[in-house]
């Protein structure tokens, strides 16, 4: 049994085995969580209405009010399907009675608290050494808001999601995987149904992201058998012959289907960019230079487990993505269910164990050089936080970095949107500029969220909705096609953007979807009144 020594730090965990989930000793990880939990903060800023988190607040808020977006409202609820999200915001809201605003942000915080809570259940079943846990779970929050590669994911989100919650839950399954199952009084040890448990809550918020955790406890736990080998291929092989059934059983998508699949480039490794390709093998390289530096035989199995089923997964991730996920299919069933998510998990795993196998190795050299080697991990985790700060300030100019509740928003098109809200009617219908969400300076921030309004669905993240629910794909190309003043079913390459349209296309198009307002740049010419102008964008009233 390995020993247990007290530091400033809280105590140390051995690598194998049930480990205490909190220590009870002064100056512990109750106060270090805390404080790393503002500084991740701090890294990434607070946009609660900006990209995927203005699509899963306009669901709370639909919850709450169910005759809000009373247009297009498939829309906003299509995502409530498949996730207790929305319902369980909802219900807090209720509860406390504490607004919206303030409930998304302190659930927020806590999501990083649990994110970095559930780095360090991992990490102290890899290293017993304090400093080492330390720079691992440091790094994990500095890292918060990396890409990953090229799947449009963060390893967390700048705003609350559904994510948000899965990416800590699979974290912490992955920890109780590496434990010994002894047998106890109750049918499954004590950590086989932790593990099982937070699978289960991962599942119920984001069943896809649930599945990539499953796939590496399966893994984990298999590598403890022997030949590890021969249970892995035959893991692999299980896998890949079930992608292959799915992609053969699955039946010809429509052409609408169709266009929806391949507005996400990002589904199909072939049409990745070279630096998201680079983005993809980096994991790998790493994992592979990590396996070679630990050299801590105390936590040796864990380490070599968690790479190697690291590893595994990406490796079936590519292969399977490569076979049957490619834009010239037949079928997109298995692109839609994007295989390539496993690396979130992956860049995760990869955080936890740069920042602590370093910090291991560089304090374990001579008492020499041991102080200039112990400044490296501070250095290397602050400049990654100042790197990461300015790559969110510079991806969200026009908004404050935290964006508090009450406080007026700097963001013009939030202006706009919030006057929307408070002039005009619950039963309006917006049309917007279908890239709206991409426009320098807009900063991704959500129309409906905001305004609490109707709008056409937009290319970018209705299409992800569209993409994802078959069902919504006439409706969104119907929309697309009528904001970007062509006919139904002509290549929208040759579309014109809303507000370079004349008043003439405009109203052509949108009149008969029932469209009353428009939200067209500042400098867009048309005849019908605009009531509001800021000087960046401008709300237009389509009249009679």
């Amino acid at each position: 049994m390995a020993a247990t020594t007290t530091t400033v730090l809280g105590p140390t965990a051995t690598s194998v085995g049930y480990r205490p989930l909190f220590s009870t000793r002064p100056l512990s990880w109750r106060v270090l969580l805390p404080l790393l939990t503002l500084a991740t903060l701090f890294v990434d800023g607070y946009h609660p209405l900006a990209e995927d988190g203005g699509l899963y607040v306009a669901g709370v808020e639909y919850r709450l009010n169910p005759t809000l977006f009373p247009h297009d409202t498939a829309f906003v609820t299509a995502h409530l399907r498949y996730s207790i999200f929305a319902p369980a915001i909802a219900s807090v809201v209720r509860l406390t009675h504490i607004p919206l605003a303030w409930t998304l942000l302190c659930v927020y915080i806590f999501s990083l608290w649990l994110l970095l809570f559930a780095g360090l259940q991992l990490v102290r079943r890899c290293t017993t050494s304090p400093a080492a846990q330390l720079a691992g779970v440091a790094l994990l929050g500095t890292w918060s808001t990396l890409p990953v590669a090229g799947t449009s994911l963060l390893l967390i989100d700048p705003y609350l999601t559904a994510r948000s919650f899965t990416t800590p839950l699979s974290l912490l399954a992955i920890a109780f995987a590496l434990d010994d199952w002894q047998p106890s009084r109750l049918t499954l040890p004590r950590p086989a149904w932790l593990c099982a448990l937070c699978l289960v809550l991962a599942a119920l918020l984001h069943p896809l992201m649930a599945f990539c955790a499953l796939t590496i406890v399966v893994l984990l736990r298999l590598l403890r058998h022997p030949p590890p080998q021969r249970f892995v291929a035959v893991f692999a092989a299980l896998s890949i012959a079930t992608a292959a059934g799915i992609h053969a059983l699955a039946s010809s998508d429509p052409p609408a289907v169709i266009a929806a699949s391949l507005s996400r480039y990002y589904w199909f490794l072939s049409q990745w960019h070279w630096y998201e390709v680079c983005g993809l093998l980096g994991p790998f390289v790493m994992l592979l230079l990590l396996l070679r530096w630990h050299r801590n035989p105390s936590n040796t199995r864990n380490v070599r487990a968690l790479c190697h089923a690291a590893l595994t997964a990406g490796s079936l991730a590519i292969v399977i993505a490569l076979l049957f996920a490619h834009e010239h299919s037949s079928t997109y069933l298995v692109a839609r269910l994007q295989p390539l998510r496993v690396f979130l998990l992956l860049y995760a795993l990869m955080a936890i164990l740069l920042g602590a196998i370093v910090a291991d190795r560089l304090l374990t050299t001579s008492p020499i050089s041991r102080p200039l080697t112990t400044l490296i991990p501070a250095a290397v985790i602050l400049v990654s936080g100042f790197t990461l700060f300015t790559v969110q300030r510079e991806s969200f100019p026009a908004s404050q970095h935290i964006e508090l509740p009450g406080s007026a928003p700097a963001n013009p098109w939030s202006q706009a949107f919030l006057w929307a809200r408070s002039n005009t009617s619950p039963q309006a219908l917006f049309a917007l500029d279908p890239d709206y969400i991409t426009t320098p300076g807009e900063d991704a921030q959500t129309f409906r969220a905001t305004a609490l309004r109707s709008a056409l669905p937009d290319f970018s993240k209705d299409g992800g909705e569209a993409s994802i629910t078959p069902s919504l794909t006439s409706l969104w190309q119907q929309s697309l096609a009528a904001q970007f003043a062509v006919q139904s079913g002509t290549a929208l390459t040759t579309r014109a953007m809303l507000s370079s349209q004349t008043d003439t296309e405009r109203d052509t198009h949108l009149r008969p979807l029932g469209v009353n307002w428009l939200i067209l740049h500042a400098d867009a010419h048309t005849s019908h009144p605009c009531p509001y102008n800021n000087g960046t964008v401008k709300v237009c009233r389509l009249t009679p």
